[in-house]
């Protein structure tokens, strides 16, 4: 069945949630949320969120509003956050390591298959020539990912990506 505006709305609202409770990060939020404004069908939608738990109810819900009490009128907004400098989550290099390495690692199959092939016509195991394209490359960029971690390299290119994508939701926001 066709998906309505409406529709539309409550997936981007629980996507909105999923990115609150830190169970989707800001790009794939972004990646997801183009996909739930793209979607034409209720079986669209549930891709979005097929691996997203659903809405808890009310009274399990760690997110459960709660009544405001004498305490919440008097206290203090808290300061907003200052960014951490510490050691950067175990998981977070992996875009940039892809990123630095991708282009050697596609030259590095297509080469081996060259070789594979020129092998198989020749009948003969031959001198594996990729190694002297793949060797320096692979040598160079060995250093560059251990100065770029060392450095904090993908903490500044995840930085760099989330103001890239708050100045593009800025311009789509002032177009509407």
């Amino acid at each position: 069945m066709r998906a309505a505006d409406a529709d539309r709305q409550e997936t981007a609202d629980r996507l909105r949630v999923a990115l609150e409770e830190g169970r989707i990060d800001l790009f794939e939020y972004d990646e997801r949320l183009q996909r739930a404004y793209g979607a034409k069908t209720y079986g669209e939608l549930g891709q979005v969120l097929a691996d997203l738990p659903g809405p808890a109810p009310v009274d399990r819900s760690a997110l459960a509003p709660r009544q405001p009490g004498p305490a919440d009128v008097a206290a203090p907004a808290p300061p907003p956050a200052a960014p951490t400098s510490g050691p950067v989550p175990s998981g977070a290099p992996s875009g940039w390591l892809l990123e630095v390495w991708m282009p050697w690692l596609r030259v590095a199959a297509i080469l081996t298959a060259i070789w594979g092939l020129s092998a198989v016509g020749a009948r003969e195991l031959v001198f594996y020539w990729p190694l002297w394209v793949l060797g320096p490359w692979g040598a160079l960029l060995l250093m560059r990912t251990a100065g770029g971690l060392a450095a904090g390299e993908p903490r500044h290119r995840d930085d760099r990506r989330e103001r890239r994508l708050a100045r593009r939701q800025a311009r789509r926001a002032g177009e509407r």
